[in-house]
């Protein structure tokens, strides 16, 4: 196997664990997840199946949207992620919770922003390394890549506030309480929707093409 393979496989695989360590640190801040996490408990909230088969079930669904539209985006970092994100992100929010059993608002925050700024490196790593993205990242991608609706950081800023948006309204109907709103559409879900896609993109140019070109970034 050749360096640039076992470059871009290393590249996808640290990606995925990246992302899932950082949804945790998002869980542990709570100051809402990020937009897809929100789309998600709004359907938790409507549908009565168990979480990760409801999970399962969606991620499926995209992937069939992607097979059909973009199956270049589909890989080895697609199907990690798929089953395998969950079970890392419950084993990092578990082991913060044994660290931090009752963190101040402080350190919520500090955690926010570590989550934010480890997704978005984690997401331009393995999109970046080309071995696939995760089923939400490849709506996006095909439709700033393939249907030339915009550049990919502004369409991913469309995308996530459908997400926000969505997941709110399900979670509504399902019978959430306004109170409870904040626990899955909050600051932090805000700052995701709106600096998600500039960050990703930031962090392709100066660390994960670097990278893969096997040179110091920028």
């Amino acid at each position: 196997m050749n360096k640039p393979i076992v470059r871009r496989i290393c590249m996808s695989l640290c990606g995925v664990i990246i992302c899932a360590i950082a949804v945790g640190f998002f869980k542990l801040a709570a100051f809402g997840v990020d937009p897809f996490q929100s789309l998600m408990s709004g359907l938790d909230q409507l549908i009565p199946i168990p979480f990760g088969t409801l999970y399962v079930i969606v991620n499926c669904v995209l992937l069939v949207f992607s097979l059909v539209f973009n199956w270049h985006n589909i890989g080895i970092a697609t199907f990690i992620n798929l089953f395998l994100l969950g079970y890392i992100t419950q084993f990092t929010l578990e082991t913060l919770q044994g660290w931090f059993p009752a963190p101040g608002t402080g350190l919520r925050i500090l955690f926010l922003a570590v989550g934010i700024v480890v997704i978005c490196i984690g997401s331009a790593l393995y999109m970046t390394a080309d071995l696939g993205v995760s089923t939400y990242d490849s709506l996006a991608i095909t439709m700033a890549e393939k249907w030339k609706w915009g550049k990919f950081q502004y369409v991913r800023i469309a995308t996530d506030i459908v997400c926000v948006v969505l997941g709110t309204v399900l979670y509504l109907i399902g019978g959430g309480s306004w109170s409870r709103v904040p626990e899955i559409v909050g600051v932090g879900t805000i700052i995701t929707a709106f600096f998600m896609g500039p960050l990703i993109e930031f962090f392709n140019v100066h660390i994960a093409r670097p990278l893969l070109k096997g040179r110091q970034p920028d």
